[in-house]
């Protein structure tokens, strides 16, 4: 049996846990000059792209859990960023003028992010990110 020191190398908790933390030095590193976090700045984006959202779409597809999307939002909120509104149970979420004023630095950010990553990985960063997400969704249960 290799040694265990060897086994983290090869144990996928620990590569991806790993990956994860790498990527979210990044991703800060890149979204720092927006004043907003990453996944802040997804629910943002969403926000803007379908006025109307609803927070448990936005975990859905963000694969968060409700109360941390509820917390995102409620920030966002608290910036001027987004509006909420109530249709009898149901919150509605749209960006504010001054949310749409800060989609042109949320997407310069991503474009950082996607070039620091692809500096290091190429092309393979592309793939990398669809074959984590095919193997997030197998473990999940969601494999199409």
């Amino acid at each position: 049996m290799p040694k265990s020191s060897d086994l983290v190398h090869h144990c996928l908790y620990f590569t991806a846990g790993s990956l994860g933390r790498a990527m979210s030095r990044l991703a800060d590193e890149a979204f720092r000059p927006t004043g907003l976090s990453p996944s802040h700045a997804f629910v943002l984006m969403l926000a803007a792209e379908e006025p109307g959202i609803g927070p448990g779409e936005l975990a859905e597809r963000l694969a968060l859990a409700p109360s941390t999307v509820t917390r995102f939002v409620d920030a966002l909120v608290a910036k001027g960023l987004l509006t909420r509104t109530a249709e009898g149970r149901a919150a509605r979420l749209a960006a504010t003028s001054a949310g749409l004023g800060r989609l042109k630095g949320v997407e310069q950010a991503w474009k950082r992010l996607h070039t620091a990553y692809a500096s290091v990985l190429g092309p393979e960063g592309d793939r990398l990110a669809r074959e984590i997400d095919a193997a997030t969704q197998a473990l999940e249960g969601n494999a199409s």
